[in-house]
């Protein structure tokens, strides 16, 4: 059966409210409601287990997601996700195409896999996730729907090997583990190509985790099967390696991939990229290794001013990769200070403070992609050149 975009956000809507999702608009309303469906203890317990998982373990990872499973907790916790699974849904849900057997990989308590059991009664699902008391969920969950279309398993992918083939891999919020991981820098910082290097590609692969969990999914993905990708990956330097990750075990694009950007409450969320993938394409699509230069204030020489009821604002402010395509058209440039070094995190780094036209500039670049470009006045020079100091100043 087929459904509309309208149909799908609608059911998808109703499926939530069934799970006892709420939708909130501001932190204050939400953080509200919180105190009012969970106990102080309650509370307490969930803060000092976000903090132990942010140690990374993956024991204290498992124990959280355990924890959130609760009963009482599942649906505060998760409806801080709302515009997440909304967004991610939609997009899921009408690319499963003819695959008649899905595997969704992180399924956590089985949400998003149960609304498209729900969807589409025809298609076989198994949902896997390391933690026990979420698939207990997610089993529980399917059960009271009356779904016979889905069953749930609990297997750490990283750990452990898959059973079965299916013809349709969804992994999403699943493969990255490290969030955080600056990625593989460019090869100076006036350029945003990266070599190809086998080292560096590997040792971004083991600290992500992304290459054993890459390995086996692959092992039970159909002869030309598909999978839809969703992760952390926006910033280039963690977006081309991942990437490379993918094409180098025979995924290719099956569609141009659609940046997604949705809310976490009033908190903006913008992931990276969301992959639609085929294993052995014939006519692969290009992948993309370039930043998004479309991002970050427009410049107008011509037309510099302050901004209205802000004197103290500079008359150009970006930070964006288009920061330097903007720096590189400055004419009659003029470096007055620079400052190049090696920061202890690897990355090479560039701070450049100068005239362009009777303005001052300060630009600073490096290898893990960002870029800022500041113009002021003349007059104001001092501004940017304590700013200079600060940054200089500053330790790796």
């Amino acid at each position: 059966m087929l459904f509309s975009s309208d149909e799908i956000r609608t059911t998808l809507q109703e499926h939530l409210a069934w799970w006892g999702l709420t939708r909130f608009a501001s932190d204050a309303d939400y953080f509200a409601w919180q105190r009012t469906q969970l106990s102080p203890a309650e509370l307490n317990q969930l803060h000092a287990q976000v903090e132990r998982k942010r140690g990374g373990a993956r024991r204290d990872e498992i124990a959280f997601y355990d924890l959130t499973a609760r009963t009482k907790i599942l649906p505060v916790l998760y409806s801080q996700r709302y515009e997440y699974y909304g967004a991610i849904g939609a997009c899921v849900a009408s690319r499963l195409g003819d695959a008649t057997k899905i595997l969704d990989v992180g399924c956590g308590v089985g949400i998003l896999t149960t609304f498209y059991a729900r969807r589409f009664p025809g298609k076989e699902l198994v949902g896997v996730d390391r933690s026990p008391a979420s698939i207990a969920a997610a089993q529980q969950k399917a059960n009271e729907l009356g779904l016979t279309n889905v069953r749930f398993e609990c297997v750490d992918v990283e750990t452990e090997p898959l059973s079965g083939s299916y013809a349709l891999i969804v992994a999403t919020h699943a493969l990255v583990q490290a969030e955080h991981d600056p990625g593989i820098p460019s090869q100076t910082w006036q350029t945003f190509e990266r070599a190809r290097d086998d080292g560096r590609q590997s040792a971004f692969e083991q600290r992500t985790g992304i290459g054993v969990r890459l390995d086996r999914l692959g092992a039970v993905l159909d002869r030309n099967g598909r999978m839809i990708v969703f992760e952390k990956t926006r910033h280039l330097a963690r977006r081309v390696p991942f990437q490379r990750a993918l094409a180098a075990r025979g995924l290719q694009l099956r569609e141009q991939p659609e940046p997604i950007r949705y809310q976490l409450v009033e908190e903006a969320a913008d992931d990276g990229p969301f992959y639609l993938l085929q294993q052995g394409s014939e006519a692969p699509l290009a992948w993309n290794e370039s930043p998004e230069m479309d991002e970050g204030a427009p410049f107008d020489r011509a037309g510099l001013h302050n901004t209205p009821g802000d004197p103290d604002a500079p008359l150009y402010e970006n930070h964006w990769p288009s920061a330097q395509r903007v720096w590189e058209r400055l004419t009659e440039r003029k470096m007055v200070q620079e400052m190049n070094r090696q920061e202890s995190d690897g990355r090479q780094m560039h701070v450049e403070l100068g005239t362009s036209e009777g303005l001052a500039y300060l630009y600073c670049a490096n290898t893990f992609d960002q870029r800022q470009l500041v113009i002021v006045e003349r007059s104001r020079a001092v501004l940017l050149e304590t700013y200079y100091q600060e940054i200089v100043g500053g330790s790796g």
